[in-house]
Protein backbone atom coordinates (compact mmCIF):
# COMPACT_ATOMS: atom_id res chain seq x y z
CA UNK A 1 0.00 0.00 0.00
CA UNK A 2 1.33 3.44 -0.94
CA UNK A 3 2.23 5.94 1.76
CA UNK A 4 -0.42 8.66 2.01
CA UNK A 5 1.59 11.13 4.11
CA UNK A 6 5.00 11.84 5.56
CA UNK A 7 5.33 13.46 8.98
CA UNK A 8 8.43 14.75 10.77
CA UNK A 9 8.24 15.33 14.52
CA UNK A 10 10.75 17.35 16.53
CA UNK A 11 9.93 16.20 20.03
CA UNK A 12 10.59 18.01 23.29
CA UNK A 13 9.60 17.61 26.91
CA UNK A 14 6.46 19.75 26.89
CA UNK A 15 5.54 20.16 23.22
CA UNK A 16 6.27 18.59 19.84
CA UNK A 17 6.55 20.39 16.50
CA UNK A 18 5.44 18.55 13.39
CA UNK A 19 5.55 19.02 9.64
CA UNK A 20 3.35 16.84 7.41
CA UNK A 21 3.19 16.43 3.66
CA UNK A 22 0.50 14.43 1.89
CA UNK A 23 1.03 12.33 -1.21
CA UNK A 24 -0.85 15.06 -3.12
CA UNK A 25 1.76 17.64 -2.11
CA UNK A 26 -0.35 19.41 0.52
CA UNK A 27 1.48 20.46 3.67
CA UNK A 28 0.57 21.11 7.28
CA UNK A 29 2.63 22.35 10.24
CA UNK A 30 1.88 22.82 13.88
CA UNK A 31 2.49 21.71 17.45
CA UNK A 32 0.87 19.40 19.96
CA UNK A 33 1.62 19.03 23.65
CA UNK A 34 2.98 15.96 25.40
CA UNK A 35 -0.30 15.56 27.31
CA UNK A 36 -1.71 12.11 26.41
CA UNK A 37 -5.14 13.51 25.51
CA UNK A 38 -3.73 16.06 23.07
CA UNK A 39 -1.21 13.64 21.60
CA UNK A 40 -3.86 11.04 20.74
CA UNK A 41 -6.20 13.76 19.44
CA UNK A 42 -3.38 14.84 17.10
CA UNK A 43 -3.09 11.28 15.76
CA UNK A 44 -6.86 11.20 15.18
CA UNK A 45 -6.62 14.44 13.17
CA UNK A 46 -3.77 12.95 11.12
CA UNK A 47 -5.89 9.89 10.30
CA UNK A 48 -8.83 12.09 9.32
CA UNK A 49 -6.63 14.41 7.24
CA UNK A 50 -4.66 11.62 5.50
CA UNK A 51 -6.99 8.64 5.19
CA UNK A 52 -6.67 5.53 3.09
CA UNK A 53 -3.14 4.28 3.74
CA UNK A 54 -0.08 4.21 5.98
CA UNK A 55 1.49 7.39 7.35
CA UNK A 56 5.24 7.58 7.87
CA UNK A 57 6.18 9.36 11.11
CA UNK A 58 9.88 10.13 11.48
CA UNK A 59 11.31 11.29 14.78
CA UNK A 60 14.72 11.92 16.30
CA UNK A 61 14.18 9.31 18.98
CA UNK A 62 14.71 5.58 19.36
CA UNK A 63 12.49 5.13 22.40
CA UNK A 64 10.56 7.09 24.97
CA UNK A 65 7.08 8.34 25.73
CA UNK A 66 6.27 9.60 22.23
CA UNK A 67 7.25 6.37 20.49
CA UNK A 68 5.47 4.24 23.10
CA UNK A 69 2.30 6.30 22.57
CA UNK A 70 2.41 6.16 18.77
CA UNK A 71 3.21 2.45 18.59
CA UNK A 72 -0.41 1.57 19.36
CA UNK A 73 -1.55 2.77 15.91
CA UNK A 74 -1.08 0.20 13.16
CA UNK A 75 -1.47 2.77 10.36
CA UNK A 76 1.63 4.68 11.52
CA UNK A 77 5.02 3.62 10.14
CA UNK A 78 7.46 4.84 12.81
CA UNK A 79 10.97 5.68 11.62
CA UNK A 80 13.39 6.58 14.46
CA UNK A 81 16.35 8.63 13.21
CA UNK A 82 19.84 8.80 14.64
CA UNK A 83 20.25 12.29 16.16
CA UNK A 84 23.77 12.55 14.68
CA UNK A 85 22.44 11.85 11.18
CA UNK A 86 19.79 14.56 11.58
CA UNK A 87 22.38 16.98 12.98
CA UNK A 88 24.72 16.36 10.02
CA UNK A 89 21.82 16.82 7.60
CA UNK A 90 20.87 20.09 9.30
CA UNK A 91 24.43 21.39 9.18
CA UNK A 92 24.75 20.52 5.50
CA UNK A 93 21.79 22.80 4.76
CA UNK A 94 22.37 25.49 7.42
CA UNK A 95 26.09 26.15 7.74
CA UNK A 96 25.50 28.79 10.42
CA UNK A 97 24.50 26.05 12.85
CA UNK A 98 21.10 27.67 13.44
CA UNK A 99 18.44 25.42 14.97
CA UNK A 100 14.71 25.96 15.06
CA UNK A 101 12.18 23.36 16.13
CA UNK A 102 9.55 23.95 13.39
CA UNK A 103 12.28 23.91 10.74
CA UNK A 104 13.79 20.78 12.30
CA UNK A 105 10.46 18.97 12.00
CA UNK A 106 10.50 19.70 8.28
CA UNK A 107 14.14 18.59 8.00
CA UNK A 108 13.34 15.31 9.75
CA UNK A 109 10.42 14.71 7.40
CA UNK A 110 12.47 15.48 4.29
CA UNK A 111 15.35 13.31 5.51
CA UNK A 112 13.02 10.34 5.93
CA UNK A 113 11.39 10.95 2.55
CA UNK A 114 14.76 11.02 0.78
CA UNK A 115 16.37 8.08 2.56
CA UNK A 116 13.61 5.69 3.62
CA UNK A 117 15.21 2.93 1.54
CA UNK A 118 18.27 3.16 3.84
CA UNK A 119 16.27 3.51 7.06
CA UNK A 120 14.32 0.93 9.01
CA UNK A 121 10.68 1.17 9.89
CA UNK A 122 10.44 0.31 13.57
CA UNK A 123 8.62 -2.92 14.36
CA UNK A 124 7.76 -3.66 17.94
CA UNK A 125 9.12 -6.78 19.60
CA UNK A 126 6.67 -9.10 21.30
CA UNK A 127 5.34 -8.09 24.71
CA UNK A 128 7.68 -10.38 26.66
CA UNK A 129 10.81 -9.05 24.92
CA UNK A 130 9.79 -5.41 25.31
CA UNK A 131 9.16 -5.94 29.02
CA UNK A 132 12.40 -7.87 29.38
CA UNK A 133 14.41 -5.09 27.73
CA UNK A 134 13.11 -2.48 30.16
CA UNK A 135 13.64 -4.72 33.17
CA UNK A 136 17.24 -5.65 32.35
CA UNK A 137 18.13 -2.04 31.59
CA UNK A 138 16.59 -0.85 34.86
CA UNK A 139 18.43 -3.59 36.75
CA UNK A 140 21.75 -2.57 35.21
CA UNK A 141 21.08 1.03 36.22
CA UNK A 142 20.38 -0.05 39.81
CA UNK A 143 23.60 -2.08 39.86
CA UNK A 144 25.50 1.00 38.65
CA UNK A 145 23.91 3.06 41.45
CA UNK A 146 24.90 0.40 43.98
CA UNK A 147 28.48 0.46 42.73
CA UNK A 148 28.54 4.25 42.98
CA UNK A 149 27.19 4.20 46.53
CA UNK A 150 29.67 1.53 47.57
CA UNK A 151 32.57 3.51 46.15
CA UNK A 152 31.39 6.62 48.00
CA UNK A 153 31.11 4.64 51.25
CA UNK A 154 34.65 3.26 50.84
CA UNK A 155 36.01 6.73 50.07
CA UNK A 156 34.36 8.13 53.22
CA UNK A 157 35.75 5.34 55.42
CA UNK A 158 39.27 5.98 54.14
CA UNK A 159 39.00 9.55 55.46
CA UNK A 160 38.14 8.73 59.07
CA UNK A 161 37.78 4.97 59.75
CA UNK A 162 40.05 3.00 57.35
CA UNK A 163 40.46 0.06 59.75
CA UNK A 164 36.95 -1.16 58.92
CA UNK A 165 38.11 -1.89 55.36
CA UNK A 166 40.88 -4.17 56.66
CA UNK A 167 38.59 -6.08 59.02
CA UNK A 168 35.94 -6.82 56.40
CA UNK A 169 35.79 -7.11 52.62
CA UNK A 170 34.60 -3.75 51.22
CA UNK A 171 31.78 -5.45 49.31
CA UNK A 172 30.61 -7.67 52.18
CA UNK A 173 27.27 -7.28 53.88
CA UNK A 174 29.07 -7.94 57.17
CA UNK A 175 30.82 -4.59 56.76
CA UNK A 176 27.48 -2.87 56.22
CA UNK A 177 25.95 -4.53 59.28
CA UNK A 178 28.95 -3.48 61.37
CA UNK A 179 28.78 0.14 60.16
CA UNK A 180 25.01 0.34 60.66
CA UNK A 181 25.60 -0.49 64.35
CA UNK A 182 28.93 1.29 64.89
CA UNK A 183 29.82 3.84 62.19
CA UNK A 184 32.88 5.11 64.08
CA UNK A 185 35.87 3.50 65.76
CA UNK A 186 34.93 5.10 69.06
CA UNK A 187 31.43 3.58 68.89
CA UNK A 188 32.87 0.14 68.08
CA UNK A 189 35.34 0.32 70.97
CA UNK A 190 32.52 1.20 73.38
CA UNK A 191 30.41 -1.75 72.23
CA UNK A 192 30.03 -4.89 74.33
CA UNK A 193 32.00 -7.89 73.12
CA UNK A 194 28.89 -10.08 72.91
CA UNK A 195 27.19 -7.45 70.71
CA UNK A 196 30.20 -7.37 68.40
CA UNK A 197 30.24 -11.16 68.23
CA UNK A 198 26.55 -11.26 67.32
CA UNK A 199 26.90 -8.83 64.42
CA UNK A 200 30.19 -9.94 62.89
CA UNK A 201 30.52 -13.55 64.03
CA UNK A 202 28.15 -15.19 61.55
CA UNK A 203 29.99 -17.56 59.18
CA UNK A 204 33.33 -16.35 60.49
CA UNK A 205 35.94 -18.71 61.88
CA UNK A 206 36.63 -18.36 65.60
CA UNK A 207 40.25 -17.40 64.99
CA UNK A 208 39.38 -14.66 62.52
CA UNK A 209 36.65 -13.34 64.83
CA UNK A 210 39.08 -13.07 67.74
CA UNK A 211 41.59 -11.26 65.51
CA UNK A 212 38.99 -8.66 64.55
CA UNK A 213 37.83 -8.18 68.16
CA UNK A 214 41.42 -7.66 69.30
CA UNK A 215 42.06 -5.23 66.43
CA UNK A 216 38.99 -3.19 67.36
CA UNK A 217 40.14 -2.86 70.98
CA UNK A 218 43.69 -1.83 70.06
CA UNK A 219 42.95 0.39 67.03
CA UNK A 220 44.01 4.05 67.03
CA UNK A 221 41.69 6.58 65.33
CA UNK A 222 42.94 8.21 62.13
CA UNK A 223 41.46 11.53 63.26
CA UNK A 224 39.66 12.78 66.35
CA UNK A 225 38.29 15.89 64.64
CA UNK A 226 34.60 15.70 65.57
CA UNK A 227 33.56 17.74 62.53
CA UNK A 228 35.11 15.18 60.18
CA UNK A 229 34.12 12.07 62.12
CA UNK A 230 30.49 13.02 62.74
CA UNK A 231 29.82 14.28 59.19
CA UNK A 232 31.44 11.29 57.51
CA UNK A 233 29.81 8.82 59.89
CA UNK A 234 26.42 10.17 58.84
CA UNK A 235 27.46 9.80 55.19
CA UNK A 236 28.45 6.18 55.83
CA UNK A 237 25.21 5.34 57.63
CA UNK A 238 23.26 6.93 54.77
CA UNK A 239 25.25 4.86 52.29
CA UNK A 240 24.56 1.65 54.20
CA UNK A 241 20.82 2.42 54.22
CA UNK A 242 20.80 3.24 50.49
CA UNK A 243 22.71 0.05 49.66
CA UNK A 244 20.11 -2.00 51.53
CA UNK A 245 17.32 -0.41 49.47
CA UNK A 246 19.22 -0.95 46.22
CA UNK A 247 19.84 -4.60 47.10
CA UNK A 248 16.13 -5.04 47.73
CA UNK A 249 15.16 -3.42 44.41
CA UNK A 250 17.76 -5.38 42.43
CA UNK A 251 16.32 -8.56 43.94
CA UNK A 252 12.81 -7.43 42.95
CA UNK A 253 14.02 -6.89 39.38
CA UNK A 254 15.73 -10.28 39.38
CA UNK A 255 12.45 -11.91 40.33
CA UNK A 256 10.52 -9.99 37.66
CA UNK A 257 13.12 -10.85 35.00
CA UNK A 258 13.05 -14.50 36.03
CA UNK A 259 9.27 -14.60 35.71
CA UNK A 260 9.31 -13.17 32.17
CA UNK A 261 12.36 -15.16 31.13
CA UNK A 262 10.96 -18.52 32.29
CA UNK A 263 8.43 -18.51 29.42
CA UNK A 264 10.40 -16.53 26.80
CA UNK A 265 10.60 -18.27 23.43
CA UNK A 266 14.36 -17.69 23.12
CA UNK A 267 15.28 -18.76 26.66
CA UNK A 268 16.90 -22.07 25.75
CA UNK A 269 18.70 -20.51 22.79
CA UNK A 270 20.48 -17.79 24.78
CA UNK A 271 21.02 -19.91 27.88
CA UNK A 272 23.05 -22.28 25.69
CA UNK A 273 25.87 -19.73 25.38
CA UNK A 274 28.80 -20.30 27.77
CA UNK A 275 28.77 -17.88 30.68
CA UNK A 276 25.42 -16.31 29.79
CA UNK A 277 23.67 -17.50 32.94
CA UNK A 278 20.68 -15.86 34.61
CA UNK A 279 22.03 -12.33 34.08
CA UNK A 280 23.35 -12.23 30.53
CA UNK A 281 20.98 -14.61 28.73
CA UNK A 282 17.96 -12.25 29.18
CA UNK A 283 20.14 -9.26 28.26
CA UNK A 284 21.29 -10.93 25.04
CA UNK A 285 17.70 -11.81 24.14
CA UNK A 286 16.66 -8.19 24.73
CA UNK A 287 19.61 -6.96 22.65
CA UNK A 288 18.60 -8.93 19.56
CA UNK A 289 14.84 -8.73 20.06
CA UNK A 290 12.13 -10.96 18.63
CA UNK A 291 11.99 -9.41 15.13
CA UNK A 292 14.33 -11.57 13.01
CA UNK A 293 14.19 -9.04 10.14
CA UNK A 294 15.70 -6.24 12.25
CA UNK A 295 19.31 -7.03 11.31
CA UNK A 296 20.16 -8.31 7.84
CA UNK A 297 23.55 -9.61 8.95
CA UNK A 298 25.87 -9.74 11.95
CA UNK A 299 27.77 -6.66 10.74
CA UNK A 300 24.71 -4.47 11.34
CA UNK A 301 24.61 -5.49 14.99
CA UNK A 302 28.39 -5.16 15.31
CA UNK A 303 28.24 -1.60 13.97
CA UNK A 304 25.13 -0.65 15.94
CA UNK A 305 26.51 -1.96 19.23
CA UNK A 306 29.86 -0.20 18.76
CA UNK A 307 31.99 -3.33 18.85
CA UNK A 308 33.25 -2.95 15.29
CA UNK A 309 36.23 -0.64 14.69
CA UNK A 310 36.05 2.55 12.64
CA UNK A 311 38.49 2.97 9.75
CA UNK A 312 39.47 6.48 8.65
CA UNK A 313 41.36 6.70 5.36
CA UNK A 314 42.70 9.92 3.88
CA UNK A 315 45.25 9.77 1.08
CA UNK A 316 47.96 7.34 2.11
CA UNK A 317 47.06 7.55 5.76
CA UNK A 318 44.74 5.05 7.42
CA UNK A 319 43.80 4.90 11.11
CA UNK A 320 41.57 2.56 13.08
CA UNK A 321 39.85 3.47 16.33
CA UNK A 322 37.02 2.31 18.55
CA UNK A 323 33.45 3.35 17.76
CA UNK A 324 32.58 5.95 20.39
CA UNK A 325 28.99 6.72 19.36
CA UNK A 326 26.95 3.70 20.44
CA UNK A 327 24.03 2.61 22.66
CA UNK A 328 25.76 2.37 26.03
CA UNK A 329 23.72 -0.46 27.55
CA UNK A 330 23.89 -2.59 24.40
CA UNK A 331 27.65 -2.07 24.22
CA UNK A 332 27.99 -3.04 27.88
CA UNK A 333 25.91 -6.18 27.34
CA UNK A 334 28.18 -7.63 24.67
CA UNK A 335 31.39 -6.62 26.46
CA UNK A 336 30.28 -8.00 29.80
CA UNK A 337 29.05 -11.23 28.23
CA UNK A 338 32.36 -11.67 26.36
CA UNK A 339 34.22 -11.25 29.64
CA UNK A 340 31.89 -13.72 31.41
CA UNK A 341 32.46 -16.31 28.67
CA UNK A 342 36.23 -16.56 29.25
CA UNK A 343 36.13 -19.27 31.98
CA UNK A 344 33.48 -21.28 30.08
CA UNK A 345 34.56 -21.26 26.42
CA UNK A 346 37.87 -22.71 25.22
CA UNK A 347 37.96 -20.80 21.95
CA UNK A 348 36.98 -17.51 23.62
CA UNK A 349 39.80 -17.85 26.16
CA UNK A 350 42.27 -18.75 23.40
CA UNK A 351 41.15 -15.82 21.24
CA UNK A 352 41.47 -13.42 24.18
CA UNK A 353 45.03 -14.63 24.92
CA UNK A 354 45.90 -14.27 21.25
CA UNK A 355 44.75 -10.63 21.25
CA UNK A 356 46.70 -9.84 24.41
CA UNK A 357 49.89 -11.39 23.02
CA UNK A 358 49.50 -9.22 19.93
CA UNK A 359 49.65 -6.16 22.17
CA UNK A 360 45.97 -5.36 22.67
CA UNK A 361 44.94 -3.84 25.98
CA UNK A 362 42.58 -5.82 28.21
CA UNK A 363 39.54 -3.78 27.13
CA UNK A 364 40.53 -3.87 23.46
CA UNK A 365 40.89 -7.67 23.65
CA UNK A 366 37.45 -7.98 25.25
CA UNK A 367 35.99 -5.70 22.57
CA UNK A 368 37.54 -7.89 19.84
CA UNK A 369 36.08 -10.99 21.51
CA UNK A 370 32.64 -9.35 21.74
CA UNK A 371 32.89 -8.53 18.03
CA UNK A 372 33.60 -12.21 17.34
CA UNK A 373 30.85 -13.45 19.65
CA UNK A 374 28.23 -11.31 17.87
CA UNK A 375 28.76 -13.30 14.68
CA UNK A 376 28.03 -16.52 16.54
CA UNK A 377 25.12 -15.06 18.50
CA UNK A 378 23.57 -13.63 15.34
CA UNK A 379 23.78 -16.93 13.43
CA UNK A 380 22.10 -18.84 16.27
CA UNK A 381 19.47 -16.13 16.77
CA UNK A 382 18.68 -15.95 13.04
CA UNK A 383 18.35 -19.73 12.69
CA UNK A 384 16.78 -20.25 16.15
CA UNK A 385 19.54 -22.76 16.93
CA UNK A 386 21.13 -23.48 20.30
CA UNK A 387 24.87 -22.87 20.58
CA UNK A 388 27.12 -25.92 20.82
CA UNK A 389 30.80 -25.42 21.70
CA UNK A 390 31.88 -28.72 20.09
CA UNK A 391 30.18 -27.79 16.82
CA UNK A 392 31.87 -24.40 16.77
CA UNK A 393 35.30 -25.88 17.55
CA UNK A 394 34.82 -28.34 14.69
CA UNK A 395 33.97 -25.45 12.38
CA UNK A 396 37.15 -23.64 13.41
CA UNK A 397 39.13 -26.78 12.56
CA UNK A 398 37.48 -27.12 9.13
CA UNK A 399 38.32 -23.50 8.32
CA UNK A 400 41.91 -23.92 9.45
CA UNK A 401 41.57 -21.19 12.06
CA UNK A 402 44.84 -20.01 13.68
CA UNK A 403 43.13 -20.62 17.02
CA UNK A 404 43.42 -24.37 16.42
CA UNK A 405 47.10 -24.41 17.39
CA UNK A 406 46.28 -22.77 20.70
CA UNK A 407 43.35 -25.08 21.35
CA UNK A 408 45.43 -28.15 20.58
CA UNK A 409 48.22 -27.06 22.93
Amino acid sequence: MDVVAWVGVDWADQKHDFAARGADGSEERGTFSSRPEELHAWVARLRERFAGGPIVVAMEQSRGALRYALSRYDFLMLVPLNPRAVSAYRESLHLSGAKDDPVDAELIRNFAMAHLDKLRVWRADDVATRKLRLLVEHRRDLVAQRTSQLQALIAALKEYFPQALTWFRPTSKRLRAFLAAWPTLEAAQRARTDALRKVIGSRLSGERLEEILAAIRSAVPLTTDSAVVEALALRVRSGVALLAVLDEQIQAHDEAISAVWSTHEDRELFESFPGAGAVFAPRLAAAFGSDRSRFSDAAEMQNYSGTSPVKVRSGKRETVHARWQRPVFLHQTFHEFAEASLPHSRWAAAFFRQQRERGASYRAAIRALAFRWIRVLYACWRDRTRYDEATYLAALERRGSPLQNRLAA
